[in-house]
């Protein structure tokens, strides 16, 4: 089979004309390759607008604490001295060293004042608790009996218990009777009088009577309320 000539050349001259242009090409990129690296570039110092910024300072003063001074009293005012006329003559006091000094003889002093009978009293010792107490004669019953019931007492219908406190002296009387706990209404007035009737025998102590401070409770109750 026979190809025509035509075709051959013509299939020769593309493929010379491919290789020159991959060859051109080549040529081109090297080139423009080495003026690239070549080529030095050197831009001009730009001016960069360096913002400053000044940070505020602030000063701390330090505080200075006071003292309150405290001053000196102003020294006293010197004593103006007195003048003395010349005229006038002052005595010397003379003193006898000579003079004997007797120790045996008796040296009037005056005795000390005895105590009177109201200091007596206040000093005397007042016991609370004592060998043998007071014994109320005739016992609590005895008290109940001369009590009075107040009349604002029995219309308010006021019941309770009366404490007081008192002296029992070493004859066995009462002494600075007072209430420590009341109820009000009279009564408390009441409790003291009846209180004040009362006949102890006296504490003793050692064997010797003494005065002794004492409690007393005064029952008050109304038991006929209906009449």
């Amino acid at each position: 089979m026979k190809v025509p000539v035509r075709i051959i050349n013509r299939e020769n001259r593309l493929s010379r004309n491919y290789t020159l242009g991959i060859e051109l090409g080549l040529i081109l990129s090297l080139s423009l390759f080495i003026l690239i690296v070549k080529v030095q570039f050197n831009p001009g110092p730009e001016k960069e607008a360096l913002a400053v910024y000044v940070q505020e300072e602030v000063i701390m003063e330090e505080i200075v604490q006071t003292k309150q001074e405290i001053k000196a009293p102003p020294p006293p005012r010197p004593v103006v001295p007195i003048e003395v006329p010349n005229s006038e003559i002052i005595e010397d006091e003379i003193i006898d060293l000579d003079a004997e000094l007797d120790l045996d003889a008796p040296m009037d002093l005056p005795l000390p004042p005895r105590p009177t009978a109201q200091q007596e009293e206040e000093e005397e010792e007042i016991f609370i608790i004592v060998e043998n107490p007071p014994v109320l004669i005739g016992g609590i019953a005895s008290v109940q009996e001369q009590i009075v019931y107040p009349e604002l007492a029995l219309k308010a219908g006021i019941e309770g218990r009366v404490i007081v406190q008192f002296v029992v002296t070493k004859d066995g009387s009462i002494s600075d009777p007072v209430v420590v706990r009341g109820i009000g209404g009279g009564c408390d007035q009441e409790a003291i009088r009846a209180v004040k009737l009362a006949k102890f025998q006296p504490g003793l102590q050692r064997g010797r009577p003494v005065s002794v401070r004492y409690s007393l409770p005064i029952t008050f109750k109304i038991y006929n309320k209906d009449s």
